[in-house]
C-alpha cells in the first residue's frame, strides 16, 4: 500500500549531489573506511548514524555491511537483520511506473573500472521502495560504486531518502495551475495548450477544430439574490453537466466567472458543432437543484471552426488564439438575439468592440457625473472577532444597469486609460470617508486600497499618495496599499524601488490573492510586504482538503517567519474560520464576517465584534 512516510522527521526532499564530499569532510578516508572491518571507526558510525538520510553500503560481493537507523526504518531490516544479506533482498526498488525491478548498478562491483574513468555513477534517481512490510516510498537516491587505487570495486554506498510527500505537493500544484479550484475543469492555460494541439492535429488530419464559447444568461442575478455559495455551486453543476454532453475526447473549461468553453476536436463538418450546441441548449432545459432550490438556467453560445477558409496557414498557437477569440465574439452575438442560443462567427461581427467602446464611454461618463461609490468589507482578527482593518471595493451605480462591480468593467478602465484617474478617485475618497469617521469620533481602521500596475508605475504615484495623506490630516497607518502578485512582479527592480520609497514613509504593503500567481517565493525577501493576503480559491475547501490545509499552513509560516501579517481571504463559514484559527491564522476577510458595505453601514459596525 502507499502512504505517507512515519519518518518525515527525519528525511530530506533536497538533491545532494555534493553528500560524498561533505561525508568525506566529516569522515577522513571516507569512503574506504566504510568498507572496513568494524566499520572503520566508531567516528564514522557515529556520523552516519546521525544524519537525515539514509545510507546504505555493500562489500564487493553485494552483501548488506552497514544500514544506517533511517535506512532501517524505510526498510524495515534492522541492521543485525540486514547483515550479509544480499542488497537486492533489502534494498527492494521497482521502476514507479512499470513495477518493474530496478536493475541495481551495484552489478558493476564485479567490473574492474580503470583510473581513467569516473569511480561512482553520481546519478540522483527516483524510484519506488518497497519496506519489508509492504509500505511504498518514493525514493530519490544516489549510489556510488567505490574502487581500490587499482580500480577493482570494493563496494558501494546507496544514499536515499524520502520524496513522497514532496511529489505528491508537487502533483498537487501543478494540477492547480492548470485546473479551475471551483469547479476541477480545465483552466485557461491548459485549454489553450489543447488548443493549440488541435489545430496541428486538424492540419495533419485534414479534419476542423470546434470551439464553443458559453455564457450563463443572467448569472448575476443568481448570484445576488441566492449569493455567492449557491453560485458557486451552480457553476459546478453546470460544469458537470457540460461535460456529459460531450465526448470523452473533447475539453471542457471554465474560461472565469459564468464563462465556459468546450473544444471539440477532429469534427468533419460545423454541422457536427450545432449538434452538440443543440444538445447542450435541450440538456439544460431541465433545472439545477441546489441546496434544495429548483434553478433554471439558460446558456448563450458562441461557435468558431478552424479552418473555416483555405488560407489560414499561421502558427498554431496564433489560430488557437484567433478561434477563441472568434467565439467570444460569436457568444456576444447570441446574446444580443435574444440569448438560449448559439451562433457561429461571422466576420462582420464586431458586437464586443462595440461593446467595449460603449463602456468606456460609459466610465468616463461615470467619472464626470459621479457614478461610483465605495464598499467596505471588513477584515477581522479570527480570534477576538475585532474589526482590524477594511478593503475598499469600487462599485459603478450606472443609471439603467444598476450596481457594476469591478470584474466587470476595471479591464475596460485599463485598455482606455481610465484605470489612473479612477485610482485617484479611490485613494482621495478613501481618505475623505476616514477622515469623516474621525471626525465622528470613531476609531478609524487602516483600509486597504487596490492599485493597479499602471497607477504604481505612473508618475509621482507615491508624491500623490503622501499628498492625499496630508490633504486630509491624515497618518499613513491609516492605509494599506494592496496590489497582486502579478502587478508586482512584472517588473520587480521598479517595483521593490517604489514600494521601498512607500515603506520609507511609513506605508504598509499588502500583497492580494497570494498563491494564485505561483511567483517565485525568492521575490518576497526583496518586497517590503507588510501583510499576506492568501487567495480565496485555498480557502474554499479547506474544511475538507488535507492538502489544502497544509497548502495555507505553509503560506502562514511563511509570512510569520518574514514578520507580515497574514489574512485568508474568502471566509463563509464557521468550519473555514475553525481550521484558520488551529492553524494560527491572524485575520481573515469574506461573507462569514461581513459582505462589503456602504461607508455608514460600516461606520456602525467599528467598534462591534464580527463573529
Amino acid at each position: 500500500m502507499k502512504g505517507k512516510s512515519n519518518i518525515s522527521h527525519l528525511s530530506s526532499n533536497r538533491r545532494s549531489p555534493s553528500w560524498k564530499d561533505k561525508l568525506a569532510g566529516l569522515l577522513p578516508g571516507f569512503p574506504e573506511n566504510v568498507f572496513s572491518a568494524g566499520f572503520g571507526s566508531e567516528r564514522a558510525r557515529i556520523t552516519l548514524d546521525s544524519i537525515a538520510d539514509a545510507v546504505l553500503t555493500a562489500d564487493a560481493r553485494g552483501l548488506v555491511t552497514y544500514l544506517n537507523p533511517v535506512a532501517e526504518v524505510m526498510t524495515g531490516w534492522s541492521f543485525r537483520e540486514a547483515m550479509t544479506q544480499p542488497v537486492e533482498t533489502i534494498f527492494q526498488v521497482v521502476d514507479s511506473r512499470t513495477r518493474e525491478p530496478f536493475v541495481s548498478p551495484l552489478q558493476r562491483l564485479r567490473q574492474p573500472t580503470p583510473r581513467s574513468q569516473p569511480r561512482d555513477s553520481g546519478t540522483a534517481l527516483e524510484y519506488t521502495l518497497i519496506r519489508r512490510d509492504g509500505f511504498e516510498y518514493i525514493i530519490e537516491d544516489s549510489v556510488a560504486v567505490m574502487h581500490d587505487p587499482q580500480g577493482t570495486a570494493i563496494g558501494a554506498v546507496i544514499v536515499f531518502h524520502d520524496i513522497t510527500a514532496s511529489r505528491a505537493a508537487a502533483l498537487r500544484m501543478a494540477h492547480l495551475a492548470q485546473h479551475d479550484s471551483l469547479t476541477g475543469l480545465p483552466n485557461r492555460v491548459l485549454l489553450f495548450e489543447r488548443l493549440a494541439l488541435a489545430v496541428v492535429l486538424a492540419r495533419r488530419h485534414k479534419k476542423q477544430v470546434g470551439v464553443l464559447f458559453l455564457d450563463i444568461d443572467n448569472f448575476k442575478q443568481i448570484n445576488d439574490s441566492l449569493g455567492h455559495t449557491t453560485g458557486d455551486r451552480l457553476l459546478q453543476s453546470v460544469g458537470r453537466r457540460l461535460v456529459s454532453c460531450v465526448r470523452g475526447s473533447d475539453t471542457v473549461c471554465r474560461q472565469g466567472g459564468d464563462e465556459f468553453v468546450v473544444l471539440l476536436t477532429e469534427i468533419e463538418t460545423p454541422l457536427d458543432a450545432a449538434r452538440i450546441s443543440e444538445n447542450i441548449i435541450d440538456a439544460f432545459l431541465n433545472p439545477h437543484f441546489i441546496d434544495e432550490q429548483e434553478l433554471q438556467v439558460t446558456l448563450s453560445i458562441g461557435i468558431s471552426v478552424y479552418p473555416d477558409t483555405d488560407d489560414i496557414e499561421d502558427t498554431a498557437q496564433h489560430c488557437a488564439s484567433l478561434v477563441l477569440q472568434n467565439a467570444d465574439t460569436a457568444m456576444y452575438h447570441a446574446k444580443l438575439t435574444g440569448r438560449n442560443n448559439y451562433q457561429f462567427f461571422q466576420p462582420t461581427m464586431n458586437v464586443r468592440a462595440t461593446r467595449r467602446l460603449m463602456q468606456q464611454n460609459g466610465l468616463r461618463r461615470a467619472l464626470k457625473h459621479d457614478e461610483f461609490v465605495l464598499h467596505y468589507q471588513p477584515q477581522v482578527n479570527l480570534e477576538s472577532g475585532s474589526i482590524i482593518g477594511a478593503e475598499a471595493l469600487i462599485r459603478w451605480r450606472d443609471p439603467e444597469a444598476g450596481l457594476i462591480f469591478p470584474e466587470q468593467f476595471i479591464s475596460a478602465a485599463e485598455e482606455c486609460g481610465l484605470i489612473i484617474p479612477l485610482g485617484k478617485w479611490v485613494l482621495r475618497e478613501t481618505c475623505r470617508q476616514i477622515r469623516d469617521w474621525l471626525d465622528a469620533g470613531l476609531s478609524a481602521v487602516p483600509i486597504s486600497i487596490n492599485v493597479s500596475s499602471d497607477e504604481l508605475c505612473h508618475r509621482d504615484f507615491s508624491n500623490g499618495v503622501r499628498a492625499c495623506l496630508r490633504e486630509f490630516n491624515l497618518h499613513e497607518r491609516h492605509i494599506e496599499l494592496e496590489l497582486t502578485e502579478s502587478v508586482l512582479m512584472r517588473d520587480v527592480a521598479t517595483t521593490a524601488y517604489i514600494l521601498g520609497a512607500l515603506k520609507n514613509s511609513g506605508i504598509r504593503i499588502a500583497l492580494d490573492d497570494f498563491g494564485k500567481g505561483y511567483s517565485s517565493l525568492s521575490y518576497l525577501k526583496q518586497l517590503p510586504i507588510s501583510t499576506l493576503k492568501i487567495d480565496h480559491s485555498f480557502i474554499q475547501d479547506i474544511e475538507n482538503e488535507k492538502d489544502g490545509r497544509s497548502i495555507v499552513g505553509a503560506i502562514i509560516s511563511m509570512g510569520k517567519n518574514l514578520g507580515q501579517r497574514v489574512i485568508a481571504e474568502g471566509v463563509t463559514n464557521e468550519k473555514q474560520r475553525d481550521v484558520l484559527l488551529n492553524l494560527h491564522c491572524e485575520a481573515g476577510q469574506g461573507t462569514l464576517f461581513s459582505p462589503p458595505l456602504p461607508a455608514n453601514e460600516f461606520g456602525a459596525l467599528l467598534g462591534k465584534k464580527c463573529r
